[in-house]
Formats: C-alpha cells, structure tokens, sequence
C-alpha cells in the first residue's frame, strides 16, 4: 500500500497537475482569507473555507480524474491486478495520496487562526471544527472521484461526470426548492435515480440481468408505494435532495456548532465510495 502512496504522491509532483492543484487552492483561499476574514474582520477562518467551497466543483475533478483512468487508459491496471498487493489496498494507498495533497492545503489553513489572533480574539475551537469539517467534506468529494475515476479510461470522461455529481450534490436543495413539490413529479424524479442505480449497478457488476431485475424491482416497489400512500411524496423532493446535499451539512461548522451527525455522515460517504471502487475493480481483475 505505501508503495502505491509513493507511487501517486511522486506522479502528482512529476507532473503539473499536483502543482495547479496546490497552486489554485491557496491561492483561493488567501484570496477569501483577505477579503472575510482580515479585511471584513470576521475572527472564523469557516467563512473564508465556505466560500472557497464551492470551488470543489473544479477543483475535485482535476485532482481525481486520472487516478484510476489513466492506469487503465495507459494499461498499467493490468500489473496492479497481477501485483501480490490487495485490492483494498492499492484503492486505500491512492485515495491516501489525494488525501494528502488536499491535507496539505488544511495543513497552510490552521495557521490562518494564528495570524487572526494578531488581531483579536479568536475561537480556536471553532476555527479548527470548521477546519477539520471541511476535510473531511473534501474527503467525501474525492471518494466520490475515485469512484468515478474507477468507472472508466477517459479522464475527460472521469472529470465531467465528477464534476456534474458534485455541482449537484452542492446545489441540490436549491435546486429542489426550485422544483414543484407535488407528488407525482417526485415520483417520476424517484423513478429516475432508481433508474441510475441500476445503471451504477451494472457499471460496477457488469452483470446485464442481476441490474435489470434489481431496477425492474425498484421501480415496482416505488409504483406500488406510491398508490398507497401517495401523501407521502409531497415535498419529499426537499427532504431527499437534502440528505444528498454534502455542502449543506458544513454551514452548520461555519455558524460555530460542531455536529457530530456531520461527521458521521462525512465518514460513510468516505467508507461507502472507497468499498464501491474496490468492488468495481474486483470485478475488473476477476475478468
């Protein structure tokens, strides 16, 4: 496993991607750390984190598209397969390195508290929960580009559907509150992602009749649900897309508060996504 860490962490300062990585995000956040925090007087470094949030959305994609894609696209997936080394641990070992690179941003960001208190008060706990939150909310975002990553050989590909995953799952209770909230709508909208879970299910099994029957069953249980009790469905398309919303939970670190139900969840996102890479190339190396 620490060999495959190496192995990323040396590509990712071989190459210019690592450097621009590096390169945008401080220079981002110094960007919002002047402007919220030094010259609007706001003493938690959050605000300045907040606002650099939404930047994931490119910044994500340009760190995780090649991890997976390129040893597939370049062929050199076939050694790891053929390698003594474990799945898991080959998937650990490179989403350890992205976790590196994106914690030594956090690392340059605890030192902000400290220039802060140069000028006032500053709450040190709230600043490092805010830190640490954010982490852990980059870490989740990049499970998910691995994930994808994993998926296929184009990084282009990687890129653009890390990209759209991650817009939405940052602008998707406005874009629910956005949308009408009757019960027939979510239905139809339910019906879809159900829809694309089979689709996710073939991709990660490439089993053609283990992901229709599983849609096929889905899809009648949710039709069945929904003539019963079809009450429910109104306004659940806020309540759902809230729960997909991962940005929305780190607010709650940004006001002070340190919510643990937050972490957790941060944490099995991280968890499920790497499990779903390992499996998706179990299967490739079992082929």
């Amino acid at each position: 496993m620490f060999a495959i860490y190496k192995k990323e962490m040396r590509t990712y300062f071989t190459s210019i991607v690592g450097y621009l990585f590096l390169g945008f995000f401080l220079a981002l956040l110094g960007l919002y750390f002047y402007g919220q925090n030094l010259y609007g007087g706001l003493a938690n470094i959050g605000y300045a984190l907040y606002g650099v949030s939404t930047f994931l959305i490119l910044l994500v994609p340009m760190l995780t598209m090649r991890i997976m894609a390129e040893e597939g696209r370049q062929k050199t997936d076939q050694l790891l397969y053929t390698s003594p080394i474990s799945v898991p641990k080959i998937i650990v070992g490179k989403y350890l390195s992205v976790l590196t690179m994106f914690g030594i941003i956090m690392v340059v960001a605890c030192f902000y508290p400290l220039i802060l208190s140069r000028y006032g008060t500053v709450n040190y706990k709230m600043c490092y929960a805010a830190i640490f939150a954010f982490f852990l909310m980059g870490a989740a975002y990049m499970a998910i580009g691995l994930f994808i990553s994993s998926l296929t050989e184009s990084q282009a590909f990687a890129a653009i559907m890390t990209f759209v995953i991650v817009i939405v799952s940052v602008f998707c209770t406005q874009i629910a509150e956005m949308l009408p909230q009757d019960g027939k709508l979510a239905w139809g909208l339910f019906a879809v992602i159900l829809l694309l879970f089979a689709w996710l299910s073939y991709l990660i099994m490439r089993n053609v009749t283990v992901s229709i029957t599983a849609g096929v069953l889905a899809e009648l249980v949710l039709f069945i649900f929904y003539q019963a009790k079809p009450e429910v469905f109104d306004g659940a398309l806020i309540h759902v897309f809230s729960w997909f919303s991962i940005a929305d939970r780190f607010t709650t670190f940004v006001y002070g508060e340190f919510d643990v139900a937050a972490i957790i969840y941060y944490l099995s996102y991280c968890v499920l996504f790497v499990f779903l890479t390992v499996q998706v190339v179990k299967k490739r190396r079992w082929a």
